[in-house]
Order: C-alpha cells, then structure tokens, then sequence
C-alpha cells in the first residue's frame, strides 16, 4: 500500500514539472507561430532561399511596369 503512495506523489510531481516547464514555454512565445512549421515542410529549401532573394527584385519589377503602363497611357 505504500508502493502507491509513492507512486501518486511521483506522477503528481512530475506532472506538476511539465505543466510549470509548459508555462514558462508559454510565455516565452515558444508556441505562437503554428502555422508556418506545418507549411513549410511543404517548400523546398531552395525555393525558399530564391523567394527571399527575389523579393526585392519582383518589387522592383513591378514599379517598372506600372511606370511603362504610366507611359504608354501618356
């Protein structure tokens, strides 16, 4: 009978450990972004690299063709 005592003081404790480490996690922020882990396994490595390096490009892109659009409708 005292083997089960121990064991509920055990287990008791040792959730107590996982909800105080969940807690300070928690507010930490560990756990604010969701979505994008789950969606980027989705993306190769490599596309993601050309899409941050692109991105000042396409902008720049775009500006020139609203300027030629600009232009021509002078």
């Amino acid at each position: 009978m005292d083997i089960l005592y121990l064991m509920i003081l055990c287990s008791v404790s040792l959730a107590a450990v996982f909800l105080v480490v969940f807690i300070v996690y928690a507010r930490k922020g560990q756990f604010e972004d969701d979505e994008s882990p789950a969606v980027r396994i989705l993306f190769d490595s490599d596309e993601i690299k050309e899409k941050e390096d692109t991105g000042n490009k396409e902008n720049d892109d775009e500006k020139g063709e609203i300027r030629k659009i600009e232009e021509k409708s002078e």
